[in-house]
């Protein structure tokens, strides 16, 4: 079994379900950092700041910092910093985007703004997609944290930011640029902060579509594990299969 130098690791479905860790990726991850091995959690998240993951984490007994825990909201404001530093962008999401947006020195306003970045938001109004959709007729650019139509609860799939940036698609004919997994920039940065090379580094997901798909766009190895969204069924209906699956991530212990 080939080692690898660095971990990306989804969260939801892959450490926790619900509103429980699951045992044995917690002890997975203890391994890692018992071992050495730079882990990165890296997720489509864009509502929550790292310092509010990292502590949800912390609460089902997942060892975690900050500095473990990389987001589309803060791969979508490297974007826009490293293509117009200080630019003006009227922003519909939660305190994680607009604190990713803010660290990068990008000044959120709804006034003349050169770009509308889009993140999951609960508390979204007709008058915030009014405005989005005023300033991209204006020439504003439109990022999309991520392209995830539904997220799934214990009670069902729920609206995801997906399903919300489509209304501006739709609306308006509107392009995005998406940020988060599959798209490339997230899987870009990540590996910059993780500090590994692709080859060297494995990524760990339970979705199909985001994850396995990240992984196997970006050229990089991968794990399925199915304690979330995709099934054995489900995965083995697919053309292109991930690097290895796995129901338990404690299995993956002894590899390191």
């Amino acid at each position: 079994m080939k080692k690898y130098k660095g971990y990306l690791i989804d969260l939801d479905g892959t450490m926790y379900k619900g509103g429980e860790g699951i045992f044995g990726a917690i002890l997975f991850v203890k391994a890692l950092y018992q071992k050495g091995i730079p882990y990165l959690f890296l997720t489509n998240n864009a509502a929550k700041t790292q310092k509010e993951i990292a502590k949800q984490l912390q609460g089902y007994g997942i060892l975690c910092e900050p500095r473990h825990v990389f987001t589309s909201a803060m791969a979508a404001a490297e974007v826009i910093a490293k293509e117009k530093p200080n630019a003006a962008v009227y922003m519909i999401g939660e305190a994680g985007l607009e604190t990713a947006l803010r660290e990068k020195g990008l000044v959120l306003t709804h006034i003349q703004p050169d770009y509308v970045v889009m993140g999951l938001d609960r508390q979204l109004t007709y008058e915030k997609l009014v405005k989005g959709a005023l300033a991209l007729q204006s020439g504003a650019k439109l990022i999309s944290t991520n392209q995830d139509v539904a997220i799934p609860t214990e009670h069902g799939l729920i609206p995801g930011n997906g399903a919300l940036t489509k209304v501006l698609q739709v609306s308006i004919n509107a392009k995005p640029q998406f940020i988060g997994k599959p798209e490339a920039p997230i899987m870009q940065q990540a590996l910059q902060v993780l500090g590994t090379k692709c080859e060297e580094t494995l990524l760990i997901g339970d979705n199909y579509q985001t994850d396995i798909m990240a992984g196997i766009h970006f050229g990089m190895d991968t794990l399925c594990v199915f304690t979330g969204v995709t099934s054995r069924e489900v995965l083995a209906k697919k053309d292109r299969q991930p690097t290895y699956c796995t129901d338990d991530l404690e299995e993956w212990i002894v590899y390191l």
